[in-house]
């Protein structure tokens, strides 16, 4: 499967791109290889994988066209591919207030179309173990420690054990916190 994954990202010419200070299937797959340490079945790291796929509203280095969704279902099935699509969609600010929500109902801002979406509970905890994830195998490369920390704070607490274990293994080595701006991506990254 992972090789057919890959054979993907060639055909689409995503493997090369630069994504935080190294190529984009690099990082994919080290998202990958963390989910899977972290306990995640084989459909939640493949989210892992494609959890930029189609562009975020940081990264905007590679963009499948969303009309493309249908190769990606083909390759991991139909919820990893929501997962991942899901986190391409969220509105940042909004998905935070959403995750310091202690129990659903849980709506998600489709920045692609600017609107609400519905999202069930366990599809909602998912999709915070792997924004997490991605964001934890990424921060120190990207020198941008400040860079939402609150809410990272936030998704450690609520997602604990290994998640926030994580976090504060990788924040062991962050740097005191500097701004406060948190939604403005810093000057001092070196990309996104």
């Amino acid at each position: 499967m992972i090789e057919e994954i890959t054979a993907y990202f060639h055909a689409v010419g995503a493997t090369d791109v630069k994504h935080s200070s190294k190529g984009y299937l690099a990082h994919a797959m080290g998202v990958y290889r963390d989910l899977k340490r972290w306990g995640c079945d084989e459909g939640l790291a493949q989210v892992g994988i494609f959890h930029s796929i189609y562009g975020t509203e940081l990264f905007e280095g590679f963009t499948l066209p969303l009309e493309q969704r249908g190769e990606v279902r083909k390759l991991v099935g139909d919820r990893p591919e929501r997962i991942a699509w899901m986190n391409c969609a969220i509105n940042r600010f909004q998905f935070d207030q959403e995750a310091k929500k202690s129990t659903g109902p849980y709506q998600i801002r489709d920045r692609f179309s600017s609107t609400m979406m519905d999202v069930d509970s366990n599809d909602f905890h998912d999709l915070c173990v792997v924004h997490m994830c991605d964001w934890l195998e990424q921060v120190e490369r990207s020198n941008a420690w400040d860079y939402r920390r609150t809410a990272y704070v936030n998704l450690a607490n609520r997602l604990g054990g290994v998640a926030r274990e994580a976090y504060q293994n990788v924040f062991s080595q962050a740097p005191p916190q500097e701004w406060f701006d948190e939604y403005t991506w810093p000057d001092k990254a070196t990309d996104g």
